[in-house]
């Protein structure tokens, strides 16, 4: 079955977004999701985990899109210019969405420098939106919230504009505080699903977790 139709077993349909638009400084300007896990990139990793929880999946990416061609997913770019930021890549998604699957009312995101990504993700993060009666909902681990990580209603893509072009917003935190957001937390034994590879130090630390947990 390919990505862009699986179904999403016991909650609603929901869009899943890879945030690449980083611009990778600590790794010279490389595209995190394109470093090698073992036998797969990060961003092949990561659509493995997210796909089967997802009614389709695209990338948010600047700059030439043909270097995720491999992928077969859409590629969309910030409609911010100036490198804002992940709220940019979020307004991306839910404006996508909007107009290219307006039957999806909801969007998760992830960053593409998370290599085990909990395969639960999506049902865990619409269960604590549901619970708290929120609109959102964020993934949390050792007491941190990931506020990349995490669930928004396509409904508020106008009110995210608007925070970005009108009122200079680039702090996630900010907004999000305006709409009240849920946080699910993921215990770290034996390790934080939510590692992220920012530095070749980290890499080799990932290369590291990969082969002594192979089913992560």
């Amino acid at each position: 079955m390919d990505v862009a139709e699986h179904a999403c077993p016991g909650h609603p349909p929901t869009l899943g977004v890879l945030l690449a638009g980083g611009q990778g400084r600590r790794m010279g300007g490389a595209d995190k999701g394109l470093i090698r896990i073992g036998d797969q990139t990060i961003l092949q990793r990561i659509v493995a985990r997210l796909a089967p929880s997802c009614a389709g999946l695209i990338i948010n990416a600047n700059g030439e899109p043909a270097r995720f061609s491999a992928l077969g997913l859409p590629v969309v770019a910030d409609p911010i210019a100036g490198h804002a930021g992940p709220l940019a890549g979020i307004l991306a998604a839910l404006e996508w969405a909007a107009d290219h699957r307006p039957e999806l009312a909801w969007v998760v995101t992830v960053p593409t420098d998370s290599p085990f990504l909990p395969r639960d993700l999506v049902a865990r993060l619409h269960a604590a939106r549901a619970e708290a009666g929120s609109l959102l909902a964020c993934a949390a681990s050792a007491g941190r919230t990931h506020p990349p990580i995490g669930l928004w209603p396509v409904a508020l893509r106008q009110d995210l504009r608007r925070a970005l072009t009108v009122e200079g917003e680039r702090k996630i935190d900010r907004w999000t505080a305006r709409h009240g957001i849920a946080v699910a937390e993921w215990p770290t034994d034996p390790f934080d699903p939510f590692f992220n590879v920012n530095t070749p130090e980290d890499a080799a630390l990932a290369q590291s977790l990969a082969a002594r947990f192979p089913a992560a």
